[in-house]
C-alpha cells in the first residue's frame, strides 16, 4: 500500500475535505496533514502551482484537487466506470471549482470592500453557479450522477454547507435555499449517507 500524506488547511470545508471523506471510504490510511493559513504563506513557494492541496505518494507531490478526488474515490467505488456518468460526475466538480476560484479572490479584503466584493459575488458568479448545480442535480435525480453516492456529491455538499452555514462574510445564508432548495435536500442526503457520517464519527474518536 503506497503512503500517503494529504496537505490542507485546518477546518471542514474547501478543496480539501471531499478528498478527507473518499479516502476514510477506501479504507485507505493517509496522513491528514493540517496546516493554518499562516504555515500556507510561509510554504507556499515550495508548491506547486503555490496552492493547497497538496497529496503526497510515496513522497511524490501531486496537485490539482479534483484529480486527486478522481483518484482517491476510484478507489472508494465513488468515481463512475460509465463514461456519460462519469461526465456528469466531472461536470459538477469543475463547476464547484470555478465557484470556488471566484470566492477566492474576495480571501483577504476587509471592511466595505469585502462586503462589496462578496455582495458583487452574489448578484453574479454564485448565483449562476448555486444555479447551475442545481440544474445539474436535477438532470440526475437524489445524486448528481450514476443514481449513487460519488465523489461528486461529496464536493457539491461540502460547499452547499459552507455557503449555508454563515462563514462567509455578506453572503445570505438562505441564497441556496432560495435559489436552488434541491441542493438543500441532497445536502440533508449526503450528510446522513453512512460514508459521510462514519468519517465523521472517526474525526471524534480520535479527539
Amino acid at each position: 500500500m503506497p503512503d500517503y500524506k494529504l496537505t490542507y488547511f485546518d477546518f471542514p470545508g474547501g478543496r480539501g475535505e471531499p478528498i478527507r471523506i473518499a479516502f476514510h471510504a477506501a479504507g485507505i490510511d493517509f496522513d491528514d496533514h493540517r496546516i493554518s493559513f499562516d504555515e500556507f504563506l510561509q510554504t507556499r513557494e515550495q508548491m506547486r502551482f503555490s496552492c493547497a492541496p497538496v497529496l503526497h505518494i510515496d513522497g511524490v507531490a501531486v496537485t490539482q484537487s479534483n484529480a486527486m478526488l478522481r483518484f482517491v474515490g476510484r478507489q472508494a467505488n465513488l468515481y463512475p466506470e460509465d463514461a456519460t456518468q462519469a461526465l456528469y460526475c466531472d461536470e459538477a466538480m469543475d463547476a464547484v471549482e470555478d465557484l470556488l476560484h471566484q470566492v477566492v479572490f474576495t480571501f483577504g479584503l476587509e471592511g466595505d470592500a469585502l462586503k462589496a466584493a462578496r455582495q458583487k459575488l452574489v448578484d453574479g458568479w454564485l448565483t449562476i453557479f448555486v444555479k447551475g448545480l442545481g440544474e445539474v442535480l436535477e438532470r440526475g435525480g437524489d445524486y448528481i450522477a450514476d443514481n449513487r453516492l460519488t465523489v461528486a456529491d461529496l464536493k457539491v455538499y461540502v460547499q452547499t454547507r459552507s455557503l449555508r452555514s454563515g462563514t462567509l462574510d455578506h453572503v445570505p445564508t438562505d441564497l441556496v435555499d432560495t435559489l436552488a432548495p434541491n441542493l438543500v435536500a441532497h445536502e440533508e442526503r449526503i450528510a446522513n449517507d453512512p460514508v459521510v457520517t462514519g468519517y465523521y464519527e472517526s474525526l471524534k474518536a480520535e479527539s
